[in-house]
């Protein structure tokens, strides 16, 4: 899995990175209602990060989109709060730390765009990934925050940048 690269999203991938979204949701069995599955903007993910202090990134092997993830900020919330957004790897990438590598690429833009906070929300089965999400600081918090329109999503955790 040594060759790879993390890099931003650009407008031919755009069918690829929903694709990969999609078959990560019917792989894991993740409610398509109430979650980031009906994200009208799912086959413009370029378009929809090429707006201000939002980047998405993807990860790529030979010719082929194997993860992503972005920041944005996160709608109807303080200008300083951004959300850890779509961050999807298909199952030969897990436990390779391609996930680590992308966090740290996308905290460090969160902080680089002047957010102070990083804000993300997941499912309860998905121990991995709240795993990673501890370790680099993320905490759990009680209630959602924002308007992500993800109803479904009952875990939500927060992080000081």
């Amino acid at each position: 899995m040594e060759e790879y690269s993390i890099r931003k999203i650009k407008k031919e991938d755009n069918q690829a990175v929903a694709q990969l979204i999609r078959a990560v949701f019917d792989e894991l069995n993740i409610p398509k209602v109430g979650t980031a599955y009906e994200d009208p903007y799912l086959d413009l993910m370029f378009e929809e990060y090429n707006k201000p202090k939002s980047v998405y990134y993807v990860v790529e092997k030979d010719g082929k989109i194997i993860g992503s993830a972005g920041v944005a900020p996160l709608e109807n919330e303080a200008e300083t709060i951004c959300e850890l957004q779509k961050m999807y790897f298909l199952p030969e990438t897990r436990g390779l730390g391609i996930g680590s590598k992308m966090m740290a690429i996308c905290l460090q833009s969160a902080a680089d765009f002047g957010f102070e906070k990083c804000y993300l929300e997941t499912m309860p089965f998905m121990h991995d990934a709240q795993k990673l999400y501890k370790k680099v600081g993320f905490e759990y918090i009680c209630s959602p925050m924002g308007s992500t329109g993800h109803t479904s999503c009952p875990v939500w955790m927060l992080k000081e940048l």
